[in-house]
């Protein structure tokens, strides 16, 4: 069938397709952490403390943002006095620089120094420290008393509680802090389980620490309120009885109201005052500086004026650098910035109690733990003068203040407990199993010593100078060949539950 002559129709044309609609943008809301979440992130923290080298680091990087912090804020702090004293904003800060060059030198000595040696040296330690407190209390009686003109003696001169020695400045309260660390620990050790007797503990313990009261509490009550703290604490984890901590503690406070009313030292009386009773001080005397440390803490509000934009720096504030340099932190970085630095403590104070807690040596759990308390004490004790917690003693705030003396012997301190975490079973084992390279170990720290339960079991016990040929080093005779041989996997069984073995590290 032929078509009709009509066209085909055409297929309409599709009609142009419409742009895609624009999606709005969602905004993005925050979403409170369901339980799971916060289960997740508990398991996580724990798998990161659960590491062998998990102490080590944290004592590293808290300890280390402390000291950054410290530069920072002492930069801050003496960069106005610095300048107009010197015509330089830098010179105190370099100062402190120096000091912490040598702070971490004193840490890398220490923390390669084995547990003997730190024993070996406490002896000389705590009598080179009493003999520069005996000189440095001579000279300030002397010249207190007009004997002499100057405060000097022979090389020494005093300044306060400081001793110059040519070009040396150094603070001998200090280094007194640390040899009672290492000598009490060495000296309760030594004592053993006679330590639950006072007769015991009346020679040499008391009467030493009784010195290093007077010497130090003369011109210094608030080091030596530290030094009452390292003391409490090294009883306290050696398991002395209650009733000697109750005849500690009176004795301790009728010293200390002994020391507030010496003669020559009515500022402490008026500091005592000032806390107890402030609406009776004077606002422009005993109770300035409280004061403008308090305005200051409140000026900083959240969130601070800024780094380096404090006012009170100008003159307003007295050792703005030193006992109140705290005010300045909260002063330029506000809450945030003392949360930071009381949260750094607490994982510093943590840290070094888990380290004393895990180490299997007596020795190194009574010198971690006294080592803690002691940077602890101190800062709750700076602290809380500031903000008005507590009387104000002088002590500097560790690791931030300025003073070259204390960041040396906080950073030596700190290197003792890094050998200690270094010494942790988990720690040694983890060093040993993947140790790192020969120059690192030479530059850095040598690997600490195996504890017994982890040496291998076939390794042999090498025999001591002092033992015969056919002795090992506890001194009994060595079973003969055939003996050995048959009861070889006995041995091996039971070395695993055996003590830790007294190592040199």
């Amino acid at each position: 069938m032929t078509g009709t002559g009509r066209g085909t129709p055409e297929a309409p044309e599709s009609a142009p397709a419409a742009p895609p609609a624009a999606t709005e943008a969602q905004p993005t809301t925050w979403h409170r952490p369901s339980p799971a979440d916060l289960l997740g992130w508990v398991s996580a923290l724990r798998g990161m403390l659960d590491r062998p080298l998990a102490s080590y680091y944290l004592l590293l990087a808290s300890a280390g943002l402390l000291l950054i912090i410290g530069l920072t804020m002492v930069f801050s702090a003496t960069s106005i006095t610095s300048f107009v004293e010197t015509r330089s904003a830098y010179g105190d800060v370099i100062q402190q620089f120096g000091a912490a060059v040598v702070g971490l030198i004193a840490f890398w000595i220490c923390q390669r120094l084995p547990r003997r040696t730190f024993r070996g040296l406490a002896r000389l330690a705590l009598g080179t420290s009493i003999g520069l407190l005996a000189i440095l209390d001579l000279i300030n009686l002397l010249a207190g008393s007009s004997k002499i003109n100057a405060p000097k003696l022979g090389p020494f001169v005093a300044h306060e509680l400081w001793l110059n020695v040519g070009p040396v400045q150094l603070q001998p309260s200090e280094l007194a802090k640390f040899a009672l660390v290492i000598w009490g620990a060495d000296v309760l050790v030594r004592k053993g389980e006679q330590i639950g007797r006072l007769r015991e503990l009346a020679t040499p313990l008391f009467p030493v620490v009784g010195l290093l009261f007077v010497l130090v509490g003369y011109n210094d009550l608030g080091t030596m309120l530290t030094i009452l703290i390292i003391f409490v604490s090294m009883l306290w984890v050696a398991g002395v009885r209650f009733r000697v901590f109750g005849t500690m503690i009176l004795v301790a406070l009728a010293g200390v109201a002994a020391l507030v009313m010496a003669p020559g030292k009515g500022y402490r009386f008026g500091r005592l005052t000032a806390f107890l009773h402030p609406e009776l001080c004077n606002q422009m005397e005993e109770c300035y500086q409280i004061t403008q440390g308090k305005l200051a803490l409140l000026d900083g509000g959240w969130f601070g004026a800024g780094l380096g934009q404090s006012v009170f720096k100008w003159g307003r504030l007295p050792e703005n650098r030193n006992d109140f340099i705290f005010a300045i932190i909260a002063e330029e970085l506000g809450v945030v910035g003392c949360v930071m630095v009381l949260v750094l403590f607490g994982v510093l104070g943590y840290t070094g109690l888990r380290i004393a807690s895990r180490v299997p040596d007596p020795f190194r759990r009574i010198a971690a733990t006294a080592v803690t308390l002691w940077l602890l004490g101190q800062a709750l004790i700076n602290i809380g003068g500031v903000v008005g917690l507590l009387p104000v003693t002088g002590l500097v705030l560790p690791f931030i203040s300025y003073g070259g003396s204390a960041l040396v012997v906080s950073m030596g301190a700190v290197g003792m407990l890094a050998s200690f975490a270094r010494a942790e079973p988990e720690a040694a084992r983890a060093l040993h199993a993947r140790p790192p390279a020969r120059w690192v170990r030479l530059l850095w720290a040598p690997l600490p010593a195996l504890s017994a339960r982890f040496r291998p079991a076939d390794s042999a016990v090498p025999a001591d100078a002092s033992t015969a040929p056919g002795e090992r080093r506890t001194g009994r005779p060595a079973a003969p060949a055939a003996r050995r041989r048959s009861g070889d996997g006995q041995r091996r069984a039971g070395r695993g539950r055996g003590e830790t073995v007294d190592s040199d590290r």
